[in-house]
């Protein structure tokens, strides 16, 4: 037997969980508990009071069985006084059933104190009936007489009850609905005491407050809006401008929040920050299935059967509960051996209590059973498996709050039938907005003033520089350095500048590595005014700032990234009409070919840098339009031969072909068309011969072929008459011609890393050389004629078949130790005073080269 409070324990779900038990499920709870305390009650009065009382009937009193089935209420008692026998009927037709049972039970007893031997042979057998055997006879009778319903229906409705109870709280004990739960019950309790979620909500209640104020004095916080174009044009910054598919608008600022409200303790900033991480995972992990929601249902399903079955089968078996019974020994031959008679007729003493606790049973199955059916209805009313942030949205300003669907979506659902209260506030960590802002809080209250001024340093030009690597965001202290001139951002996923950035007025270079920016209309009017270079990395071409081509006063633009046309078909470089001072552009990339609209920049484009990473550069005719280029490189391009477009930019003046696949260079002719160029640099290339015809490249002063595949110089190289730099190393040269006697203008030769084995002395008339890289050839003896080299200032000898170095290596003047580059068993070989004339300190600067 169960105790109230076993049985009790089976329905103690645990308090958190009541934030998922809607109005119906709490009712249907403590319907539950009312039924399992009827159950209880009338299992402990059947079990203490429960008993039949009997008394033998004649078996030709055909008044008895009149009685006991007809309509009118009898009660037959067989009494013997005295040696008579006498059979009395009373009519109890208009006696309530106490008053019946009392009559019947006190002559039960006046006939079992009589004496049995007076009892008369002619209505049956004599017998010595006492009190023992009547008691044997109303408990056969219990169990023969009285129906099965009357004996269990208090241990049913015990079953029902509990079957009922557990159905209602399964889904909150089920494993693989379990789980889910107590997670998403915890989440939503941290989400709704955080402190963040107060902070964000007020925050939003103060900029309410404020657009209604401005709303009211017909004032707006918004400043006026920036001209893209200048005064003489009518375009302003929020007009739409095509740009890589995106419509530029310049962002609104932000409206500032009181101080106190910005103000977050650092503990409760991490486990808000903690909180944004478990919402998104535990969102991942919920919203792709609906299990959940199909097993609410179903249990819903069940409790709705279970009450029609109950219903069905307590209504048909109500009426078994009866307070007359006739008992037959029919099932028991021996009854009538030992009693004399065949038929008992009996009263169930219990019978009305139980009646009226089944009534009430019943009357409690029929509300439990329209509360399912209202929750099933509830249900299917409307799709539970999406939910809309709609009137948070309104409500708020985190108007980024996506809707959900699946279990995440009906768990919202079920929680606001407890209070709508806890969707609002869980709304907050949904918001990639709302963890922005807290970001920004705790990004501003981490990188203050002196520690960003403490990373500020000095690049290779002198300037202040400060880099910021992978932080959640741009530090509103970073605007207070009001002397930085570079600012390198790496792996920042939200930077906005706001209107303070305006008092960065010694700004002029900006990196953006991964990290993507926001202007304000305000900012982007002080950058496209002051900015002079900006240097963009990106995955994909959408990365690219739209604002970035409105920068009309820029210098430099440097864009670094995925602009492959075959990966993205809509993709180019769009308009740069708006670039009207742009100098430079250098495009790290992968293009196939030459951006039309790059074309806009040709009147004062004046250096074209394109790194292609070994991408093949097919189309090149743009180039013929950007006659001002003075700098042209084509690095990595896989060109084979020089582009013929190249000769059509007649004001070029340096020419960078490296790390391409040319072979041939018969076109160099061609360049001598091209009055200005300087400077060639076809270096890293499968060159194997330099035709004679570079001689007629008179305006040459620096060549560049190393790393090529040169076995020999021709001799007209020789006669460029203005060459100063040429660079073969890393050649198979064998021979360096006498030739080289001639370029009296040389003053920077670097053949190391060849083959060669000696020096012809002509060299040694170049007298204006400052840098001779003779390393790793085969070299043997170092001519004395390099005294005649009075200007030298760095000589390679390291890694030739020297055994000793020429005294008169002394008369190189301005030649010192660290500029030597020998090992140190050949320097051991020169004089002691010549060693010490090359090993003091001097104050002249050595250049490597021009």
């Amino acid at each position: 037997m169960f105790t109230l409070t076993e049985v009790a324990s089976l329905n103690d779900i645990q308090p958190t969980y009541r934030i998922l038990k809607p109005w119906w499920d709490v009712f249907m709870d403590y319907l539950g508990l009312v039924m399992l305390m009827l159950a209880i009650f009338a299992m402990t009065m059947q079990i203490t009071k429960d008993q039949v009382s009997c008394l033998p009937c004649l078996e030709d009193s055909e008044e008895v069985l009149k009685a006991t089935s007809g309509p009118a209420r009898k009660i037959f008692e067989g009494t013997t006084t005295g040696p008579a026998a006498t059979t009395v009927l009373l009519d109890t037709k208009d006696l309530p059933d106490e008053a019946v049972h009392t009559i019947y039970t006190t002559a039960q007893q006046t006939a079992l104190l009589t004496d049995a031997n007076s009892r008369p042979q002619g209505t049956g057998v004599k017998t010595n009936l006492d009190f023992q055997q009547y008691v044997f006879i109303n408990q056969m009778c219990y169990h023969v007489a009285l129906p099965w319903y009357s004996k269990y229906f208090p241990y049913l409705t015990l079953i029902h009850t509990i079957i009922l109870m557990v159905s209602s709280n399964f889904w909150f004990k089920y494993p693989k609905t379990s789980s889910k739960i107590e997670h998403f019950v915890s989440i939503l309790g941290r989400c709704f005491e955080s402190p963040w979620t107060t902070k964000a909500l007020s925050e939003t209640a103060c900029e309410d407050s404020e657009e209604n104020k401005q709303r009211l004095t017909g004032t707006s916080s918004v400043p006026q809006q920036v001209s893209l174009e200048g005064k003489d044009e009518g375009t302003n910054a929020n007009q739409s401008t095509p740009m890589l598919g995106v419509k530029f608008s310049a962002d609104k600022p932000i409206a500032e929040v009181p101080s106190s409200m910005t103000i977050l303790d650092k503990k409760d900033g991490e486990q808000a920050k903690a909180l944004f991480e478990k919402v998104r995972k535990f969102r991942a992990h919920v919203e792709d299935s609906d299990f959940i929601y199909k097993l609410y249902v179903a249990q819903t399903a069940v409790k709705t059967v279970k009450f029609i079955l109950i219903l069905c089968y307590t209504s048909t078996f109500l009426a078994e509960i009866k307070f007359c019974h006739i008992c037959k020994s029919e099932s028991n031959p021996n009854i009538k051996l030992l009693t004399g008679y065949e038929m008992f007729f009996c009263t169930h003493n219990m019978a009305f209590m139980l009646n009226k606790l089944l009534i009430t049973y019943m009357a409690l199955i029929l509300i439990y059973g329209l509360t399912c059916l209202y929750s099933l209805f509830w249900v299917f009313r409307r799709p539970l498996k999406e939910y809309s942030f709609e009137k948070v949205r309104e409500e708020s300003s985190f108007s980024d709050i996506p809707d959900v669907k699946n279990d995440f979506a009906f768990l919202l659902h079920m929680v606001d039938q407890y209070d709508q209260l806890y969707s609002k506030r869980f709304g907050v960590f949904l918001s990639e907005v709302s963890e922005n802002k807290l970001r920004e809080i705790s990004l501003n209250h981490e990188w203050t003033f002196e520690k960003l001024r403490q990373l500020v340093s000095r690049n290779a030009l002198d300037q202040q520089e400060l880099h910021l690597f992978m932080l959640s965001g741009l530090p509103n202290a970073v605007f207070d350095l009001t002397d930085l001139e570079v600012l390198k951002l790496e792996l920042i996923p939200e930077v906005r500048f706001s209107a303070k950035v305006s008092q960065m007025t010694s700004l002029q270079e900006l990196h953006l590595c991964h990290s993507p920016a926001k202007v304000e209309q305000t900012a982007f009017a002080f950058l496209r005014d002051h900015l002079r270079c900006l240097h963009v990395k990106f995955t994909d071409v959408a990365e690219i700032p739209p604002w970035v081509y409105l920068l009309r006063s820029l210098r430099e633009l440097n864009l670094i990234g995925n602009l492959s046309s075959e990966n993205n078909k809509m993709i180019g470089l769009e308009s740069m009409r708006d670039l009207r001072h742009l100098k430079t552009l250098i495009l790290k990339s992968n293009l196939t070919k030459m951006p039309t609209n790059i074309t806009e920049l040709s009147p004062h484009l004046i250096r074209l840098v394109v790194h292609n990473d070994g991408t093949k550069l097919l189309v090149l005719n743009s180039l013929k339009k950007m006659t001002s280029l003075i700098e042209l490189e084509l690095h990595c391009c896989e060109l084979e031969r020089i582009p013929h477009a190249v000769f059509s930019l007649t004001n070029l003046q340096e020419l960078d072909l490296k790390s391409n696949n040319i072979r041939t260079i018969e076109e160099i002719i061609s360049f001598q068309h091209l009055k200005r160029l300087t400077c060639l640099k076809l270096w890293h290339n499968k060159i194997i011969t330099i035709p004679s015809s570079v001689g007629q490249v008179k305006s040459l002063e620096s060549l560049h072929l190393s790393h090529n595949k040169l076995e020999s110089l021709p001799a007209a190289l020789f006669t460029l008459p203005k060459l100063r730099h040429l660079d073969v190393g890393h050649n198979s040269i064998t021979v360096l011609p006498p030739d080289v006697g001639l370029l009296h203008n040389l003053q920077h030769l670097a053949i190391n890393s060849n083959k060669l084995e000696a020096l012809p002395k002509p060299l040694f008339r170049c007298t204006k050389l400052k840098v001779l890289c003779l390393g790793h050839n085969a070299l043997t003896t170092l001519p004395e004629s390099v005294c005649q080299l009075v200007q030298l200032t760095q000589l390679e000898l390291r890694g030739n078949c020297l055994d000793r170095l020429p005294a008169q290596l002394g008369n190189c003047r301005l030649l010192r130790k660290n500029a030597l580059i020998v090992e140190d068993h050949l320097f051991d070989t020169l004089p002691m005073e010549v060693k010490e004339s090359i090993s003091r300190e001097t104050n002249v600067s050595f250049t490597s080269g021009l």
